[in-house]
């Protein structure tokens, strides 16, 4: 059974020890309408995915995605999920040398 975007949202807020208040007031999103996303009653759409998403440290891609599509191209998704949750964070030197060893990793899957 394929996860829905509600126990995504519950999931990470676990993990991160956030409470439904606190991702209010990080998003600015009413905490009525945290409430309803969280119980399933409504999925967040548009900008309040994308201000959800980015107070989670993740992608609006990710919190969409369904667990076949993840499974997929889980390097790729877990990948896209570390740089957005720490891009910020890393120096220019780190994000080059990420970038490099990617390219390197690209190289030795074409050979």
């Amino acid at each position: 059974m394929a996860r829905s975007i509600t126990y995504r949202i519950k999931e990470m807020l676990g993990n991160k020890g956030i409470s439904q208040k606190r991702l209010s007031e990080m998003t600015g999103i009413t905490e009525s309408a945290i409430s309803h996303y969280i119980k399933g009653d409504r999925v967040p759409r548009g900008t309040n995915l994308i201000k959800i998403a980015r107070a989670l440290g993740t992608t609006a891609d990710d919190l969409l995605r369904d667990d076949e599509e993840m499974d997929k191209d889980s390097d790729l998704v877990f990948a896209k999920s570390l740089i957005a949750r720490n891009a910020s964070k890393m120096t220019k030197e780190e994000k080059m040398e990420f970038i490099a060893l990617l390219m390197e990793k690209g190289e030795d899957d074409e050979t």
